[in-house]
């Protein structure tokens, strides 16, 4: 049996867990994505180019680490949506990176998933893992006893990822950035928080709070885990801002400079450099007192948001 984050958090080290948790994610995430003749073999090997490129699993791996927070063992419940999750992301990067959005050619170190296979193939590779995510919600864990626990998981995942969410985040981006019709809308420091909140801090709320629910955890700590998983959205795009601008494409993987190059609205670019270092720390602390006031400090959430603040990728 997996040991729960609890029992190990006070030997383990976080680096141990987090390679730990990503290979529990990554063989999940072999065994639920299709293969032929479920699917064209074009289709399987595009969207596995981009599943399996790599990268930190910081959503799937926020959904167990929160699972196991309000109830110690009971994060296998939540692997499907931390999966899901998973999917969501990579189809959300797919499409960022296409010429109409960002044009990036590099992604988790590798040429784009457009500048191998092509618009059209990675355009239909993102939408089918955004398919693949709801259908696998809908049909894993096969219990009937967590039928209403999957349902809100589905609204709640539904939610983040769509105009809401991470959808209306971005296309609010394009128009700060010049790229969609009409005027260009200027953010001030309110908007650039709303427009991060959507784009960057929806799925990771949903990461944590679908944990939670798939745990069965009761609406206080639900509650709390939100509060926790808002700010550290927002300590986690506050810090992506600061490494586009003082980060190393060789430990990012991307493309740096490339929001100042496009005059991206970021909170280097309104706060500088130092201002955003603190109001990155200010989030996390927030997120560790929401963890504080409910009891749920022990385990990885805390040590989850200190990585965050400090990563260098």
């Amino acid at each position: 049996m997996t040991p729960s984050a609890a029992d190990v958090a006070r030997t383990e080290p976080l680096a141990a867990f987090l390679a730990r948790t990503r290979a529990r994610v990554d063989e999940a995430l072999e065994r639920y994505l299709p293969r032929p003749p479920a699917c064209p073999p074009l289709m399987s090997e595009a969207m596995r180019y981009s599943v399996f490129a790599g990268g930190k699993r910081f959503r799937p791996i926020l959904t167990l680490a929160a699972a196991d927070a309000v109830a110690q063992g009971a994060d296998a419940a939540a692997l499907p949506a931390a999966c899901a999750i998973e999917l969501i992301h990579t189809y959300s990067l797919i499409h960022d990176d296409l010429p109409a959005m960002d044009n990036d050619t590099l992604r988790r170190g590798r040429p784009t998933l457009h500048v191998v296979y092509g618009d059209g193939i990675a355009i239909l590779a993102g939408d089918g893992l955004h398919a693949e995510a709801f259908a696998l919600l809908a049909r894993e864990p096969n219990d009937a006893a967590l039928a209403a626990r999957k349902l809100r998981v589905l609204q709640v995942i539904g939610d983040a990822a769509g105009s809401m969410g991470m959808v209306g985040g971005q296309a609010i981006d394009l128009q700060a950035a010049g790229q969609a019709p009409g005027s260009r809308v200027h953010l001030d420091a309110d908007g650039l928080r709303g427009m991060h909140a959507r784009k960057t801090g929806a799925l990771i709320r949903a990461s944590a709070v679908s944990g939670a629910v798939m745990a069965g955890a009761g609406e206080d700590a639900v509650r709390a885990v939100d509060r926790y998983a808002a700010d550290l959205g927002l300590a986690f795009q506050i810090v992506d801002d600061m490494l586009d601008v003082e980060g190393e494409a060789g430990q990012l993987g991307k493309t740096v400079g490339k929001d100042a190059a496009a005059a991206k609205p970021t909170y280097p670019a309104l706060f500088g450099l130092d201002r955003s270092r603190t109001l990155a720390a200010d989030c996390i602390a927030r997120a560790n007192a929401a963890l504080e006031d409910a009891r749920l400090a022990e385990g990885w959430l805390g040590a989850i948001a200190d990585w965050i603040l400090h990563r260098k990728s």
